[in-house]
């Protein structure tokens, strides 16, 4: 395959409406319902900066279709809209549906599709470049997180069902997809373990970055 250009790969951050007690529920013991819901909110606009910085195409999956922008979410959609940033909506029954169709909704105009969460500050540009260097040599891509999950996927293929039967939030999900994708014939690569931001902990060790 030949080697990826820019203009070949999209990010695409996924994320929850900000909407107070909705998000970054773990958090409310130490932070409070608005604190939680300030933190959601600094994480995204985080995650967002660093994809940004990565000099790829970005977009913005917002986690349903909403009639009208919540109160609590027009400031991070002003800069999404200052910054140029293309805004859709996430569809499937569940992480594993909603990811698969982002994944193959890109790949209809991207050589190269990945994803990362809003909770996920630790994916830098230089780790989403590591990514999109993997993706040359493997069909999909995934960096772990340090709590068995991951913090990005990508792929530059994808097949029906491939993220079926996962257990999503556990420490089995990335053995479990590794599993699962190597099963159905796609070669997978693997980097370096990085960080999210789900416990009050990863919340104090975001703050100390």
């Amino acid at each position: 395959m030949p080697k990826a250009k820019a203009a070949d790969a999209v990010l695409m951050q996924f994320s929850k409406w900000p909407e107070a007690g909705r998000v970054k529920t773990r958090l409310v013991p130490a932070l409070g319902v608005s604190g939680a819901l300030e933190a959601h909110l600094t994480l995204s606009r985080t995650v967002l900066d660093n994809l940004c910085g990565s000099g790829l195409a970005v977009q913005f999956w917002w986690d349903r279709a909403v009639e009208s922008v919540p109160a609590d979410a027009q400031s991070i959609v002003r800069t999404i809209e200052q910054l140029g940033v293309e805004q859709r909506v996430q569809r499937g029954a569940n992480l594993g549906d909603r990811m698969l169709d982002a994944l193959g909704t890109g790949l209809e105009s991207n050589a190269l599709a990945l994803i990362v969460g809003s909770d996920c500050p630790s994916v830098e540009p230089a780790y989403v470049h590591q990514a999109v260097a993997c993706l040359r040599t493997h069909d999909v891509v995934l960096g772990p997180s340090d709590d068995g999950g991951y913090v990005l996927i990508g792929a530059r293929r994808v097949v029906p069902r491939m993220l079926d039967k996962i257990e999503w939030g556990t420490g089995m999900a990335l053995e479990q997809t590794c599993a699962r994708l190597e099963a159905l014939g796609l070669s997978v690569g693997l980097l370096e373990p990085r960080w999210d931001v789900d416990e009050p902990e990863d919340w104090v060790r975001f703050q100390l970055t």
